[in-house]
């Protein structure tokens, strides 16, 4: 059996992308924690004869995100210099990638990764789907705000430039980041839409992909959990396995990557480090969102930590850093 196939404690179970408090990352705020005493060392390992790299995994790994970026404003403050240029000039490769994320705030980070996957020749669908499927509509609004505000332009307007079809329809309504937060489940409505979904795709020759996108892309979280138990009940297979027989391409990936979030967006994206090797990219993301534990869920899912990025003598663990 699938991870994905077994609904028990679903509906019992906090949603990641709508829980905002007692988060359950491995890195926690650290005590006593003296910023003055963080930006001396990191200039120290910078500034010195060579970088110190043992210095800035111990600093940028130990501290909690929202430790980072008050480094980051007191290392500019006391230098004149961003930490983040800083760190360009004087480290390299996967390396340098690992700490110019750990010390750019979330948003801006997921901005980035949007600016990238759209920019140039081509689009890079894959990171659309996992930052729109995995996110919130607060970081989904707060992603946009960021756009806005480095390229002067509308993420929406350039989106809708970039893809196009059913999954350019889809992933539009996914950023404008409206989805239903309701906590409230209707049970009737959830049995309703699973028989729409049924008749849309399995029951009928050819599939109403429009009635699988208003459904999987507008209903809250809870309601869309009780949807897939009633989806299975109706038709002996899960809403992921209809999906994927239904259809393909891009739309699929990002219907499968909606139904997987609803789960579990640690287990998404703990299933997105396994097979796709970005770690920088993958790990990011987690670090930005509340509420996930995705080293646990990577080495119950997989049998351990596996992906380590090396510098020099340094080996830093993925989920060491998390």
């Amino acid at each position: 059996m699938s991870v994905w196939d077994d609904l028990d404690l679903l509906l019992d179970s906090p949603s990641s992308l709508t829980v905002t408090s007692n988060a359950r990352g491995t890195v926690k705020d650290k005590v006593n924690f003296k910023v003055e005493e963080d930006v001396a060392a990191l200039r120290n390992a910078i500034e010195g004869l060579g970088t110190t790299e043992k210095t800035l995994v111990e600093v940028l790994t130990q501290r909690s995100n929202a430790q980072r970026q008050l480094i980051a404003n007191a290392y500019h403050k006391a230098t004149g210099r961003t930490l983040v240029d800083d760190l360009k000039g004087d480290t390299h490769g996967d390396f340098e990638d690992l700490l110019v994320a750990l010390v750019t705030p979330t948003t801006a980070y997921d901005c980035h990764e949007v600016i990238k996957a759209i920019k140039g020749a081509g689009t890079t669908e894959s990171t659309l789907t996992e930052i729109f499927a995995s996110r919130s509509n607060r970081q989904i609004r707060a992603l946009s705000e960021v756009y806005f505000e480095e390229t002067g332009r509308s993420l929406l307007h350039d989106l809708k430039l970039e893809v196009s079809g059913d999954y350019g329809n889809a992933l539009l309504i996914l950023a404008e980041g409206k989805r239903d937060e309701s906590t409230h489940v209707d049970s009737a409505k959830a049995k309703a839409d699973a028989k729409a979904l049924y008749e849309a795709g399995e029951k009928k020759w050819g599939t109403d992909e429009g009635k699988f996108i208003d459904i999987l892309c507008h209903r809250s979280i809870p309601q869309l959990r009780q949807t897939l138990v009633e989806y299975k009940n109706i038709s002996k297979k899960t809403l992921q396995e209809s999906i994927e027989s239904e259809m393909s391409g891009n739309l699929e990936k990002l219907l499968v990557a909606i139904v997987k979030c609803v789960k579990s967006v640690p287990t998404y994206l703990a299933e997105r480090l396994f097979k796709s090797m970005k770690v920088l990219h993958v790990y990011v993301c987690t670090d930005k969102i509340k509420n996930l534990n995705l080293s646990k869920k990577f080495k119950k899912l997989y049998g351990g930590t596996t992906l380590l990025i090396t510098k020099g003598n340094l080996f830093i663990w993925v989920t060491g850093v998390l």
